[in-house]
């Protein structure tokens, strides 16, 4: 098999990388431009690292598709370049608005699947709940409130037991069997919060925990939501703990990314019930025949 496995010690060669690829893009930089969130999910995704004079990260996406992710501008390759790359391969992706609007379209062909598009949210939305829309969020994080006494404190490695006990709730109130849902690539990031940039919090109702967020800064003040878990015992848990992020965190949040929702009708309805300012699009781009 072509390619290095994804271990932590290529995150000094492809982090940069990627940080060069996504520098100023602002809230329109996709969840998927991060080491972490590909060491996460390398086993689902079979990533695997090419190096070379136009690095890429091969895999495959949650529909069956091979594809490469540049860690380059795409638009600086030739045509003959691209094939060469591409051979064995069905596209490069993801490739975000930004960089497919650059490409010459004689050349190439993007596509894209609302599956795929991650979901934007202003700050401010969390922060006050305001309006009709949100009013449902609003009352259940009042609610919660009402009926338990709170706390919570910063996410460290020595918090990680409470976390791993709201894991477990979760996975028992989602009836998933060991390994299901993203269990294994949620204990990985709260074994190296720290080593990857991953901050939150862990919440307690009545002196239990209760539910805890890891979320990542990949551009100033744009945060992932990269993982969220609470357990059903708590009604408006999540509600919170999102107010609770974007008032509480000690940097400015002016957005948040919820990634995407793979097409899931569960997934879809939740994440449009939060209000999405925007949905990024995330292109496959696939060379045009000659």
């Amino acid at each position: 098999m072509a390619g290095l496995p994804l271990k932590l010690d290529l995150k000094a060669q492809i982090e940069p990388a990627l940080e060069r690829l996504v520098r100023g893009m602002g809230e329109q930089c996709l969840s998927d431009y991060a080491f972490s969130n590909l060491y996460l999910f390398r086993q689902v995704h079979a990533y695997r690292y090419l190096p070379g004079s136009h690095p890429c990260v091969s895999g495959r996406t949650y529909d069956g598709a091979r594809h490469l992710l540049p860690l380059f501008h795409l638009h600086r390759l030739r045509a003959a370049e691209a094939r060469a790359l591409l051979r064995g391969h069905d596209c490069f992706y993801p490739v975000a608005r930004r960089d497919a609007d650059r490409l010459d379209p004689q050349l190439f062909a993007c596509s894209e699947s609302r599956d795929d598009a991650d979901y934007l949210y202003t700050g401010a939305s969390f922060r006050a709940y305001r309006g009709t829309a949100l009013a449902k969020k609003r009352n259940l994080m009042k609610q919660l409130l009402a009926a338990h006494e709170l706390g919570c404190r910063p996410y460290s490695a020595e918090l990680r037991h409470d976390a791993m006990a709201v894991l477990d709730a979760w996975m028992h109130d989602k009836v998933k069997g060991k390994g299901e849902a993203d269990e294994a690539a949620c204990i990985e990031a709260l074994r190296h919060a720290a080593e990857f940039g991953l901050e939150g919090f862990v919440h307690y109702a009545d002196g239990r925990p209760a539910g805890f967020v890891l979320a990542q800064e990949i551009q100033p003040g744009v945060f992932v939501m990269r993982f969220a878990k609470g357990r059903n015992a708590f009604k408006g848990i999540y509600q919170y703990m999102f107010h609770h992020f974007c008032t509480h965190f000690d940097r400015p949040v002016n957005w948040l990314n919820f990634e995407q929702d793979l097409g899931l009708a569960n997934f879809r309805r939740t994440k449009l019930s939060y209000r999405p300012a925007s949905l990024l699009s995330k292109f496959r781009v696939r060379l045009r025949e000659p």
